[in-house]
């Protein structure tokens, strides 16, 4: 399929630059993936739509605070994104401006107050900003991303380095649930969720079942050959319990419907399904669900709007068809709907 066929025009006042005060007060549109049928609701309405018995399954991973920023010895500022730990002290990052950085050369690392926090060495650059840097302390990366970090916001949502306005997005760029550190990108399909309405939908008799997918920066990276087969998907570590893969067979098996909360969620119920039966694993997924992929366990999703040629849109083009997806997406647009992570949710059914 030519990646072409997942562009569409989004007027950039569409962008929600804010959460809603209440998450589950964000629009939902339902979509009938069979008859094409549209739907104008309330997230917080979602139990009509669901069946008791039926499975919504949650990702519970949790963001990092994985932003953050530095200066060089001439001043200079930069900006950065942690993306992991490979060996005590040193990090893999993504940063803004490594150009113009000469291997070796010191850094200065930044706290929340702007303050010099530690020195670190470029060891390594490779493409695309990616940096390899050497820590002048072997502390945890997660107990030093306590001290520097900002919410890892996608950059169409434009931040800077104000504290208070970090504090706000640290809650709530975190679904409720969240359990597991590791994500530099928020599940935003789970963002509508409260406590309030998970214990609604569990007295409505609806069950719920976890697993986890530590999202990376590969989600945001839109595909860019014009055939999206040539894409080189980016990959995830997830994982998904004995108990948890029991529940989700058990409400196939009573013809309960597997409701995947998000795109991240989809990934791992297909990744890990042989047959219509999910099996407990742990490891990592580089599976690509375009159009023409054959579902095994997800029954019905709820997910965002998602960019133009992403990845992402490709999964719900496949889910639903791209035809049905695109006419849903060119709805919401004319009634004003709030796209991306902070944006608005559609149920697909």
């Amino acid at each position: 399929m030519r990646t072409e066929k997942l562009n569409y025009h989004l007027p950039t006042d569409l962008i929600a630059q804010e959460p809603l005060p209440v998450r589950s007060e964000s629009r939902l549109l339902v979509l009938d993936r069979q008859t094409g049928r549209l739907i104008d609701s309330k997230f917080n309405q979602i139990g009509r739509f669901m069946r008791p018995s039926d499975c919504l399954v949650l990702n519970d991973t949790k963001v990092l605070p994985a932003r953050f920023f530095a200066r060089r010895a001439t001043g200079g500022k930069l900006e950065g994104l942690f993306l992991s730990q490979s060996e005590p002290g040193v990090w893999e990052v993504m940063l803004k401006g490594a150009s113009r950085i000469k291997p070796h050369e010191k850094l200065f690392i930044k706290d929340k107050t702007k303050t010099d926090f530690c020195s670190v060495e470029l060891l390594e650059k490779a493409q695309a900003g990616r940096c390899r840097l050497q820590f002048n302390v072997e502390t945890d990366a997660q107990v030093v991303l306590d001290k520097i970090g900002f919410p890892p916001l996608p950059p169409y949502i434009k931040r800077d380095d104000d504290l208070a306005v970090a504090e706000a997005d640290r809650l709530r760029y975190q679904t409720v649930y969240a359990q597991k550190s590791g994500a530099v990108a928020a599940p935003t399909a789970g963002l509508h969720f409260t406590t309030e309405l998970i214990e609604q939908l569990k007295q409505q008799g609806i069950l719920f079942a976890h697993v986890t997918l530590h999202v990376g920066t590969g989600t945001f990276k839109p595909i860019s050959v014009d055939s999206i087969k040539e894409h080189k998907i980016h990959e995830e570590w997830f994982s998904i319990d004995e108990d948890n893969a029991k529940l989700i067979n058990r409400t196939k098996n009573k013809v309960g419907r597997i409701i995947a909360v998000g795109t991240t969620t989809t990934r791992v119920l297909e990744t890990v399904a042989i047959g219509s039966k999910v099996k407990a694993f742990t490891g990592a997924t580089e599976l690509f669900i375009k159009p023409g992929y054959k579902f095994k366990i997800t029954d019905a999703m709820i997910t965002n709007f998602h960019l133009p040629k992403s990845t992402l849109l490709a999964m719900v083009a496949a889910f639903a068809g791209l035809d049905r997806i695109l006419a849903a997406y060119r709805h919401a647009i004319e009634h004003h709907y709030r796209f991306y992570s902070y944006g608005d949710a559609m149920l697909i059914l």
